[in-house]
């Protein structure tokens, strides 16, 4: 295994925040389509929030839950929170009511902040959120104030101090908490810890984020496809901008306008972008950094990147938001092996076993396991699940279990065959098929009935 990242070093996201709003604060820290933040304005919208919060008597290590679309609220509240040293619950838009009700139980959260754009989901189930503080439900915008008469975030921090906050942050406390799901659609919370994210950090300082870099984030902020890079580039004090709903024409006037420097993408936004007529005619020669994560990028999808759009290269990363399996693919730098995802980062040892859990050599079919300093401790209050997800090598590490089925070529590149887990990706998120079952069988004219996933372009 390579060694692990010296820890000795490792700095907190809040430092890192704090740092860039002293070192360039008049320079743009966050924007959406609506609002933007100058470096200064972030440090003390952050501040208030966190007064806030501290003064509705949430704890450091305690959680709050966010649902709701991209935007500088959902941001700031986010690192706000963890200015305060509470843990961050981001759950997915696409989970079902249902589903929320239990993720939210789940993690203990003391607030839940929703968007008037997802109060449908969250209302059935109101009655059924058990562990919220009284009058725990607030407003992340204005919307549902007048409606449902929800305190908002900007009434919550409007009389809230500006000052800092001076509470010691311990790396060991929860960063954030996010709900994924196995083959049964139960959901599982997959704590990460401050520690982690700062390795995280720590790992991506080689790929060039730094003030200038300029980031367009798509990707919903529930999901570690987004948050990976969204921190890193904040944490080395660049300028993130916000999509609220992806489009390829939105996409590509930001790249120019703003001369975007840095993006993290799904296959499917890949695809759409190079089908639509503008692609070729736009301007994207200030990316230095694009990537793409959460599903297979096809082979001839990487081709058409690589000849179409040079401008930043081409990574492919393969991992899990567990952790543990890491691996990394610079396709610009090798246009040979663009039908793997490339080989294990530093620090990760990724390995093959059989059914049996034996480890298969180098050229045999398996399934993918990994260890590596970035791994969770365990799914939240379900130690069943995290035994099943574990196997241990013969020195007694803990390597994650994928789900996945692969094999290593000569050069250490990992290809990937198939899943194991019966799960369906839409658009390179995780689709449950008990969620769409549910609504089916609601139904009165529905007796029985089984979703299967089929391929599909889109």
């Amino acid at each position: 295994m390579t060694k692990p990242s010296d820890t000795h070093t490792l700095v907190d996201l809040d430092a890192s925040l704090r740092l860039s709003a002293s070192t360039h604060p008049e320079k743009t820290a966050l924007a959406d389509s609506c609002s933007h933040l100058s470096w200064h304005e972030f440090d003390q919208r952050l501040n208030q929030i966190a007064n806030a919060l501290i003064a509705l008597g949430i704890k450091p290590n305690q959680r709050i839950a966010i649902l709701g679309r991209n935007s500088v609220e959902y941001a700031t509240l986010f690192l706000g929170g963890l200015r305060a040293g509470i843990c961050i619950v981001p759950l997915s838009t696409l989970a079902s009511p249902v589903s929320l009700a239990s993720m939210i139980n789940d993690s203990e959260a003391e607030l839940l902040f929703v968007s008037e754009d997802y109060w449908t989901l969250v209302e059935p189930v109101i009655d059924q959120l058990s562990n919220l503080k009284l009058n725990g439900v607030k407003a992340l915008g204005n919307g549902l104030v007048g409606t449902k008469g929800l305190e908002s975030l900007a009434e919550l921090i409007e009389q809230a101090p500006t000052g800092p906050i001076d509470i010691p942050i311990s790396l060991d406390w929860g960063f954030n908490l996010i709900y994924s799901s196995g083959t049964t659609g139960l959901p599982k919370g997959i704590m990460q810890s401050r520690r982690y994210r700062a390795l995280e950090a720590q790992a991506l300082a080689g790929l060039g984020f730094d003030q200038n870099s300029r980031a367009l984030i798509s990707t919903p902020l529930y999901s570690n496809t987004t948050l990976f890079l969204f921190f890193s580039i904040l944490a080395n004090g660049g300028t993130v901008f916000l999509m609220e709903k992806f489009s390829t024409s939105e996409f590509l006037a930001i790249s120019q306008r703003e001369k975007i420097t840095h993006t993290v993408l799904v296959p499917v936004q890949y695809e759409r972008l190079l089908k639509d007529p503008d692609f070729d005619s736009a301007d994207l020669s200030s990316y230095q950094f694009k990537c793409s994560t959460s599903a297979p990028l096809h082979t001839a999808v990487k081709q058409s990147l690589l000849a179409r759009w040079p401008e930043g290269g081409l990574w492919e990363f393969y991992g899990m938001t567990e952790g543990g399996v890491n691996c990394a693919l610079a396709a610009h730098e090798r246009p040979d092996k663009l039908d793997t995802v490339g080989q294990p980062g530093e620090g990760c040892d990724v390995r093959i076993i059989d059914e049996q859990g034996n480890e298969l050599p180098q050229g045999e079919a398996g399934e993918i396991v990994g260890s590596s300093d970035r791994i969770m401790d365990g799914y939240h209050n379900r130690p069943e699940a995290t035994q099943e997800a574990s196997w241990y090598s013969a020195e007694g590490v803990r390597y994650h279990r994928s789900g996945d089925i692969g094999w290593f070529d000569d050069e250490g590149f990992l290809h990937l065959l198939d899943r194991k887990k019966d799960m369906i990706i839409s658009g390179g998120f995780n689709v449950y098929a008990i969620d769409l079952e549910r609504v089916l069988l609601s139904h009165s004219d529905v007796d029985d009935v089984a979703v299967i996933a089929a391929p599909s372009e889109q």
